[in-house]
């Protein structure tokens, strides 16, 4: 496997490149539907917005909820922020809500339901499937199938968390060694996510993402040079540790605005990061999949070809180390 990881397969690298240099292709929406009350619910709803001009998503309620409340707005963190309090007629189990002008997007929606006994419903909306039904408060194994496809979504929209790994494997080299760094990064984004999520240790979003496209940068540094004998090829574990404690934060910042069931927050906990380490593990294989198939070509064994991947992963991740470490200023402003 040593051999396979000595070059950057043209084919790989021209999918990488023409990802979105965003590290997700849309910002997501968020709806949360709080239960008051017996039957009324508090609405907020978060649509991402350029200056003063919002995406065209609307929620479209039941006939039957009656808005008790003027309905009040504001525009925070280039998004607009709409509340509104329904009274149902009747249990609103059941009903169906929809996100209007979603299926004409390329957003996703998240969304969170948070009931009187603490149980929580969560969903994912996306443009091929706009509707949810509220449903019953969940059992445990809803639980764990909803936060675990959450943690496998969540993971392989994450362009940047990809792109480090993919770095990773470039690094570790041998199997042996590759599986030693992938635990470290994990056990590292594990511990993080898990004081983050529980609200133990907080850290601002914008700066925790710019230092995780730093990361990218300094990786793809690394496998530039080729010096196999720097502290990175070495001891690469202790880099992936190292990282993988930041980017244990970004997968919390997610979590934590999906928010967790407070009746089953260990289930959820570990199923979100069980999800991910799925999601982690089907990228790993189809990259080594896909360098197997590709190191049959001569092209991938050419000087260029090897130096391909580290330039351009650099490039885009500095682009993002640009963008949020702007983003970061402009939340301080």
């Amino acid at each position: 496997m040593s051999a396979l990881l000595r070059f950057a397969p043209p084919a790989f690298l021209l999918a990488a490149l023409v990802v979105p240099v965003s590290a997700h292709e849309a910002r997501p929406g968020y709806l949360q539907l709080t239960e008051v009350a017996p039957n009324t619910l508090a609405m907020v709803f978060k649509v991402p917005a350029m200056g003063d001009r919002r995406f065209g998503l609307y929620p479209r309620v039941p006939a039957h909820w009656e808005a008790i409340a003027p309905p009040l707005a504001y525009i925070a963190g280039g998004a607009v922020i709409e509340m509104t309090t329904f009274e149902c007629l009747g249990d609103p189990t059941g009903d169906t809500i929809t996100i209007d002008g979603l299926d004409s997007t390329l957003t996703d929606v998240l969304v969170r339901i948070e009931r009187l006994d603490g149980s929580t419903q969560v969903e994912r909306l996306s443009p091929s499937s706009p509707s949810f039904v509220i449903e019953a408060a969940p059992d445990r194994l809803q639980v764990a199938a909803t936060y675990t496809a959450l943690g496998i979504k969540h993971i392989l929209l994450g362009i940047d968390h990809l792109l480090f790994v993919a770095c990773l494997m470039f690094v570790a080299g041998s199997g042996r060694r590759l599986l030693v760094t992938i635990t470290g990064f994990t056990i590292a984004h594990s511990i993080t996510l898990a004081l983050s999520a529980l609200d133990l240790v907080r850290l601002p979003v914008p700066p925790v993402e710019a230092v995780i496209a730093l990361s990218i940068v300094f990786l793809a540094m690394e496998i530039a040079r080729g010096k196999r004998d720097s502290l990175t090829y070495r001891y690469p574990i202790a880099v992936s540790a190292s990282f993988g404690l930041l980017h244990g934060f970004g997968f919390a910042a997610v979590l934590r605005e999906i928010g967790l069931p407070q009746t089953e927050i260990p289930v959820a906990l570990l199923c979100f990061n069980l999800g991910v380490e799925i999601g982690q593990l089907l990228f790993v294989s189809v990259v080594f999949g896909m360098l197997t198939i590709l190191r049959r070509y001569p092209i991938s064994k050419a000087p260029a070809a090897r130096q391909f991947f580290p330039y351009a992963v650099g490039s885009i991740a500095a682009f993002w180390v640009i963008e949020r470490v702007s983003f970061a200023f402009q939340g301080f402003g």
